[in-house]
């Protein structure tokens, strides 16, 4: 009977107390006067001692250990307003010390608390599915911590008032990574994202954006570029920023090299040819900045081993779509890796197998495409071309000839057939037509760069015949001049 007095658990016995006094020793229930409080377990001494159960009027309540009457030692409390449940230790009644805090509205806490908010090192797991592991100070993430993302994405570095802030690294789902300053959750400051497409970026970021970012792309030499026919040329490219200078931040970004040949139909006095062109091989024209249409025309690169022509791309928009050996390309880690693998180049670096030849990596903002050819005229191409010689011999002719007054001929045989003005037929050209073309350099980096292509840049292209007197271009000679 004496321990069951005691309050020997399984055996309640609750003591007869003057009306309005606390029961003194044992277990026992009592209600405080302002009938908000009910309390239910053991006493000493007139006070809540050992184990017992605080209930609050509006539904909250505490269970656990009690010491001289306060809340001290390990229990669990329930929030009725907020739905909130703690479980850990406590001191003066409040959450302080190892625990775990359940939320009503999803989430949950586990780690160090002081007066009843989050201080010191713990796990946070929210509703939305971020789970950060790290220091905390105020409730609030503060100092060094881990944070994973729903979508894939992880952070680990330094934190500020729930903001990252300081020096972090960003590993991205799609294999992008970002390291560097932070300021209010985003970029800012000195950083290095190597990007899932392969380019990298090193330099000055704010709010999120680098601030040496290429914005477009610069075809260097002069205004028209003149080449003999069937000569090889190269193309210098830079990618510059909004202020005119190299963005020499940036490495890896995947240019793409192609041309088309002038579309519209010429004068019939001009020394220059036009194509007609078959019906089923018509495509969209493409407009460029020289005032006139141009169609595709196929470019031979040499990283293949051979001059073989290769045809151009169906257009040089920003939304062409990408060839399909770039749809899996590596890492940036890979890429780097790799290393060298077609050889050497001037500027820029070979890309890996993934990398077509008609395409080339900037490196320091800057890339060559050496040793480029236009090939011949493809099948359904018909060239019309209107040279001085052909020209003289037209006006000669019996038929009146090709002057500004005659008709203009809207279709011909291939090379090898029969001339507009009936003299013998011609030799088959290997190459390509005395004429105008276009040079055309398009950002196929996939996926875009922070979201974004780079436009298109466009250099007119004067192919003389041989012997004509025109010299081949050499790269870097002459002005630069715009897309």
């Amino acid at each position: 009977m004496a321990a069951a007095r005691r309050g020997r658990p399984g055996i309640p016995v609750q003591r007869r107390n003057p009306p309005g006094r606390p029961p003194q020793d044992g277990y026992g229930v009592y209600v405080y006067p302002n009938s908000f409080f009910r309390y239910e377990g053991e006493w000493k001494g007139g006070k809540t001692h050992g184990r017992g159960k605080l209930l609050f009027k509006d539904g909250s309540y505490y269970e656990g250990e009690f010491v001289d009457g306060e809340i001290v030692g390990k229990g669990c409390r329930h929030w009725a307003a907020t739905g909130n449940t703690y479980c850990g230790q406590f001191v003066l009644g409040e959450p302080q010390g190892q625990g775990v805090m359940t939320y009503r509205a999803g989430g949950r806490y586990e780690g160090e608390l002081s007066h009843g908010v989050r201080e010191g090192h713990g796990c946070l797991v929210d509703q939305d599915g971020h789970l950060y592991r790290g220091s905390f100070h105020n409730n609030r993430r503060h100092g060094h911590g881990h944070m994973a993302f729903p979508n894939g994405d992880n952070y680990d570095g330094d934190w500020v008032r729930d903001q990252r802030q300081g020096h972090g690294k960003l590993r991205c789902a799609d294999g992008s990574t970002y390291e560097g300053q932070w300021h209010s959750g985003v970029f800012s400051g000195l950083g290095s994202m190597a990007h899932c497409s392969g380019l990298v970026y090193r330099g000055m970021w704010v709010n999120g954006h680098p601030v040496a970012q290429a914005t477009r792309i610069v075809i260097l030499g002069p205004e028209v570029m003149d080449v003999a026919q069937g000569s090889p040329f190269s193309v210098s490219v830079e990618l510059q920023q909004d202020g005119g200078g190299v963005a020499e931040s940036e490495d890896g970004r995947l240019l793409r090299v192609s041309a088309g040949v002038r579309y519209v139909q010429l004068p019939a006095y001009s020394e220059v040819c036009f194509f007609t062109v078959d019906k089923d091989r018509r495509e969209a024209p493409i407009l460029t900045p020289f005032g006139f249409e141009c169609i595709v025309y196929p470019l031979s690169c040499p990283t293949s081993g051979g001059l073989e022509a290769r045809a151009a791309l169906e257009s040089a928009g920003a939304d062409s779509p990408l060839p399909r050996d770039l749809e899996a390309a590596p890492t940036p880690d890979a890429w780097r890796d790799q290393g060298d693998t077609h050889g050497s180049l001037p500027v820029g670096r070979r890309c890996g197998s993934y990398c077509p030849e008609d395409c080339q990596r900037a490196e320091g903002g800057r890339a060559q495409f050496s040793d480029v050819c236009l090939g011949p005229p493809p099948p359904g191409y018909h060239p019309v071309p209107f040279l001085d010689s052909l020209h003289e011999k037209a006006s000669s002719g019996p038929r009146g000839g090709l002057g500004p007054g005659a008709e203009t001929p809207t279709s011909q045989d291939p090379p090898g057939g029969s001339r507009p003005d009936g003299a013998a037929e011609a030799e088959p050209e290997a190459g390509p037509f005395p004429g105008e073309y276009v040079i055309m350099i398009q950002d196929v980096t996939t996926p875009p760069f922070l979201g974004r292509t780079l436009p298109t840049a466009f250099k007119h292209l004067r192919v003389s015949a041989r012997g004509a007197g025109q010299q081949p271009h050499v790269p870097g000679e002459g002005p630069k001049a715009g897309n």
